[in-house]
């Protein structure tokens, strides 16, 4: 069975980093965030119960990284219940083909993510032309190519429920992919955003490494439908969230938290779109 699960031929480690890499953050008793370079993995469950899940798989090369903290913190030999990805991109999945031989735990996407990772579609070109800093002139350089889970991927229940994971549900957030989600627990209102949104100007290779905090739109040198990013976007500011743990950046809570949403939704042209790019609709504008 393990045969047929593989990377793409484009997968390779990327030199790229951030002085929160290698920190970890204990956002809630239950939820925990973990940089690695320049992207965050959550473990989202008690370490006292031992039951968890690992909400998306960090950057290529970081599968020994991802053990080492899970056993860190829910003790040796340890192994989520299940993974849960919040998009295929390469950031995301860099360690899921590692993670998935050495715990054999399901993963589970939204359907519409479902061609990126069982080897079928590779996602669109990730567009160095776009406005913006030094990391989107790097993203040439970034894994494309579909990764391939085979039977190892199920959907996520139609019911919008997570699972292993009482009292969240999934919303679909797509934009920056078509089978986005993000994580929602309604009694504490936490949110885990995967790259609906993020807390750091992800196109600037200075504020990735400084992490300068500022709730900003998905990275834009992948993301393809803006509209659809933008709509996103205001269905999560409008669950008011009080914590937020996104893909990129530091975790973010209370008052910074909901005015940067609100002067997201209401600035998005301004703030999120690029004045150019080869995704962006200049009929918009």
């Amino acid at each position: 069975m393990d045969q047929e699960i593989s990377y793409g031929s484009d997968y390779k480690f990327i030199p790229a980093t951030s002085i929160a890499s290698g920190i970890g953050i204990e956002v809630l008793p239950d939820l925990y965030s973990h940089t690695i370079q320049i992207v965050n993995i959550c473990l989202v469950g008690n370490p006292e119960t031992k039951n968890f899940v690992l909400v998306d798989a960090g950057m290529p090369e970081s599968a020994n990284e991802i053990i080492s903290v899970t056993e860190d913190r829910f003790g040796a030999n340890s192994r989520p219940q299940a993974i849960i990805l919040t998009h295929g991109h390469f950031d995301h999945v860099g360690a899921i083909i590692e993670l998935v031989k050495h715990w054999n735990v399901p993963v589970y996407a939204h359907e519409l993510e479902f061609p990126f990772l069982t080897g079928k579609i590779s996602y669109p070109e990730p567009d160095p032309t776009v406005e913006g800093g030094l990391v989107a002139k790097m993203s040439p350089m970034f894994p494309n190519e579909p990764i391939n889970l085979g039977n190892h991927i199920q959907s996520l229940p139609s019911d919008g429920s997570v699972p292993h994971l009482s009292g969240y549900r999934w919303i679909h957030t797509p934009g920056h992919s078509p089978g986005h989600v993000s994580l929602f627990r309604d009694q504490d209102r936490s949110l885990i955003a995967g790259d609906a949104f993020i807390t750091v100007k992800q196109d600037s290779l200075y504020k990735v490494l400084t992490q300068e905090m500022e709730v900003n739109g998905p990275p834009r040198y992948l993301t393809t439908d803006w509209q659809a990013a933008w709509e996103s976007v205001r269905k999560l500011e409008a669950l008011q969230p009080t914590t937020a743990v996104t893909g990129h950046g530091m975790p973010l809570s209370g008052e910074m938290l909901a005015n940067g949403l609100k002067k997201l939704v209401n600035d998005f042209e301004q703030i999120a779109i690029p004045d150019y790019g080869k995704y962006v609709n200049k009929n918009k504008h």
